[in-house]
């Protein structure tokens, strides 16, 4: 059973595993600097219906809760953060999932038909101009794979495996 403590120490882990994404992250941006059109205001990656795991829904409910309480949710159709003018109302807090958006990502899957391991890799197509993705050494690549079992690891720590937490379902009641 998980106790308050248990929830305290993962809300804590999950701020170091993010500051941990940003700082690996920092360089790819910097490296991709050319060809990355996300800027402050671009939310085309910003899609409606995205979820998290509780404890980063936990996150954000803790460092906006007003906002939450009396704020009204971006329209339908995009997420319920952007503001008007289409930046991140919570950015500072936000999941791991918006941590990464527009880089060139690389991930590894096993093959169905013959087992082997393959690598496959995707980009925003805003930033798809520049060098070929298949052309980028790995580490030009954001690989996904590691940090998501961390985040499994603090989800159970912090509680029991919830459903994800859809992000515009954090508003009260009647601005959803």
């Amino acid at each position: 059973m998980n106790t308050p403590s248990d929830r305290t120490g993962a809300r804590a882990r999950l701020l170091v595993l993010h500051q941990k994404i940003d700082a690996e992250v920092a360089p790819l941006t910097t490296l991709h600097g050319a060809r990355l059109l996300c800027r402050s205001g671009c939310s085309d990656c910003c899609q409606d219906e995205l979820t998290v795991l509780a404890v980063e829904a936990d996150r954000i409910r803790q460092a906006h809760a007003q906002l939450l309480a009396e704020g009204t949710p971006h329209p339908p159709g995009a997420c319920a953060f952007l503001d008007d003018a289409g930046a991140c109302r919570v950015y500072a807090d936000r999941p791991y999932v918006c941590r990464t958006q527009g880089l060139p990502l690389r991930w590894l899957e096993e093959d169905e038909d013959d087992g082997e391991i393959v690598e496959s890799r995707d980009i925003c197509p805003l930033n798809r101009e520049g060098q070929a993705l298949d052309d980028l050494a790995e580490e030009a690549c954001y690989t996904l794979g590691p940090v998501e079992l961390e985040l499994l690891a603090l989800q159970d720590d912090y509680g029991p495996p919830e459903e994800r937490v859809p992000l515009r379902s954090l508003f009260a009641k009647g601005h959803g």
